[in-house]
């Protein structure tokens, strides 16, 4: 074959953080294939795997693992620096396994996972990292639901859901809900108390402002803290309309059943 050039053993060695004459020597070695060369210092522990975590890996996909049988379910983000490679079928693929490993094994099933992971971030020269993973174990009685929103084949926006006194049907109704509401608190009692006293005094102010008189400041201010749960910065589940049906909201159309729990992962959050 033809003489390896310093371009080629530049390419490889951005691409693994390898050394110039451990780079030339794998690429000889290789014919030239710049993925079977970096497989080959992967092999030999030749590889700098963190060499591009200072890189933004703000995209990915996220996946989701459903075991009915089990009443375990498990949600699995994968970062990536661009959607290209997110959307690649070796990625999502890694994602899928990933999930699947935790829904059977537990969170720790990832960590045996690190050189997967690592070889991939290799043959597809981007920072890939493993971003959050959640697991629910529905406890006895409770439905677990699952909800995966998908763009060009991989999952951006997942969602699970436990619910008592419910039936599949309405964990999957409020999982797709809380989907596209992305409430950050289930109740408002998870509100920091903190956050509630400063808001209820910005409005107080801005009702005075308005000239509103002192007797009737309490039930104005006291309204607008209700329309303010539904909105603080993600909103509270049980307090937002409901997507179905925005006349309702969402502690109304549960009935007899209580959300136990819910958990959302987003690509970009």
């Amino acid at each position: 074959m033809a003489e390896i050039s310093a371009r080629e053993v530049k390419t490889l060695r951005d691409a693994t953080g390898a050394g110039i004459l451990d780079a030339k020597k794998a690429l000889i070695e290789t014919n030239g294939d710049q993925d079977a060369a970096a497989r080959l210092l992967r092999e030999k522990g030749l590889v700098k795997a963190d060499q591009r975590s200072d890189r933004d890996a703000a995209q990915g996909a996220i996946a989701a693992a459903f075991v009915p049988s089990t009443g375990v379910a498990a949600l699995v983000q994968l970062r990536s620096e661009t959607d290209f490679v997110a959307k690649s079928p070796p990625f999502i693929q890694l994602a899928t396994e990933l999930a699947a490993a935790v829904a059977e094994d537990g969170e720790s099933a990832v960590d045996t996972r690190k050189d997967a992971i690592e070889d991939l971030q290799v043959t597809l020269k981007e920072n890939i990292q493993l971003g959050r993973v959640v697991r629910f174990v529905a406890g006895d009685g409770n439905v677990l639901e699952t909800y995966l929103h998908q763009q060009s084949g991989r999952g951006v926006n997942g969602v699970l859901v436990e619910i008592a006194n419910g039936d599949a049907e309405l964990a999957h109704d409020l999982a797709v809900h809380i989907a596209f509401g992305k409430p950050t608190y289930l109740s408002r009692d998870e509100v920091p108390a903190e956050e509630v006293a400063a808001e209820r005094m910005t409005l107080e102010a801005q009702t005075r402002n308005e000239g509103k008189p002192d007797q009737a400041i309490p039930k104005i201010v006291e309204g607008k803290i209700q329309g303010w749960f539904k909105r603080v910065p993600g909103g509270v589940l049980l307090e937002q309309p409901y997507a179905k049906d925005e006349k309702q909201i969402v502690s109304k159309v549960l009935g007899s059943a209580t959300v136990v729990r819910f958990a959302q992962v987003l690509i970009g959050e």
